[in-house]
């Protein structure tokens, strides 16, 4: 595996951590890396001066390496009384809705995940399917024989729309700033986002899209986001407008992106996460012209280890200390 250099990329939420109420605090105790065993996250926990341990009664946090097997973390929380704080591998944790649901109405236990730990890598990754899907690179690079004639689009002064207000939209900003283009996020509250040129509340989507040259889609996939894009979102997009898609799979709506690229009723599709996912062998996207897949890899494991690793030593020192500041807290209820 190649190491990337040491700090290439940052926690954008180290440093924010806002203590949490006394009794709202785990109690301090072993921490269990589960479902197996990592080494990089058994010295994370050392180095804030935790003790990492096997699955026992005296166990008090876990660090849940698996982006899915929730039924088995659920029969450990379960059996396992004692258990305090779970951190959660990635930002995105909709494969645990029915955990998070069998602890509604309890502070048990208290749920950390990778939220905004990525942000640099994915808006790296969203930014070069960006140009990639202007450029009409996913064509290009599929031809045999020399193009007949020239295309292409430049994203200089075209107007961008992000979906999600998160740390990869804030990072995204600043990537987007030397190509001068005009920004409009679309979140939740409406509440503006700095760097932005403009922030509208998500019933506003449909109407800022007629704009929209590109469209970023960043947001959690929540009950709440699922198809967000569909039919009448793609066909409110101009035909030299391009979508990507660094989120979740689930917030396009597949078979309606698939039409509107046949059709050719937008310019093109840069997707590293789809739904279903893994994408099947044989689907229509993967020889889509107008299309490029890159099989959720915005952030690898080379580089979310270091990251990962520097969050569960951020928590883990919260749990030890007792001051309660952990970083990337899981609203259970909205579910990011």
């Amino acid at each position: 595996m190649t190491q990337p250099p040491a700090g290439q990329h940052r926690d954008p939420l180290a440093g924010s951590a806002v203590a949490l109420p006394e009794g709202d605090r785990p109690i301090p105790g072993p921490i269990a890396v589960l479902p197996v065993p990592v080494p990089e996250f058994d010295d994370a926990i050392v180095a804030a001066g935790g003790v990492p341990a096997a699955l026992s009664e005296e166990t008090r946090g876990v660090v849940w390496f698996s982006p899915n097997r929730p039924a088995e973390l659920l029969e450990i929380l379960r059996t396992h009384p004692g258990i305090g704080w779970v951190q959660l591998p990635w930002a995105g944790v909709d494969g645990y809705r029915e955990v998070f649901a069998a602890f509604v109405g309890t502070n048990r236990p208290l749920w950390t995940s990778a939220k905004s730990l990525f942000s640099q890598p994915v808006a790296e990754h969203a930014l070069a399917l960006t140009l990639a899907t202007l450029r009409r690179l996913p064509h290009k690079s599929r031809a045999t024989s020399w193009a007949p004639a020239k295309e292409g689009l430049s994203l200089y002064a075209l107007n961008v729309v992000i979906v999600g207000a998160g740390g990869i939209a804030a990072e995204l900003l600043r990537l987007l700033a030397p190509f001068r283009v005009t920004t409009t996020i679309v979140r939740r509250s409406g509440e503006p986002l700095p760097g932005a040129d403009r922030t509208v509340t998500s019933d506003q989507l449909l109407s800022v899209l007629p704009d929209a040259d590109v469209v970023i889609i960043a947001a959690a996939s929540t009950a709440k986001t699922k198809h967000l894009i569909g039919a009448a979102e793609l066909a409110a997009l101009r035909p030299t407008a391009v979508l990507v898609n660094v989120a979740r799979g689930a917030l396009v709506h597949t078979d309606a992106l698939v039409d509107a690229l046949r059709e050719e009723r937008i310019y093109g599709a840069g997707l590293d996460v789809t739904d279903p996912e893994p994408l099947p062998a044989g689907h229509p996207l993967w020889n889509e012209p107008l299309c490029i897949v890159t099989s959720h890899t915005a952030d690898t494991p080379e580089m979310n280890a270091p990251l990962l690793a520097e969050r569960i030593r951020l928590n883990t020192a919260a749990l030890v200390s007792g001051d309660g500041r952990f970083v990337g807290i899981v609203d259970t209820e909205e579910g990011y």
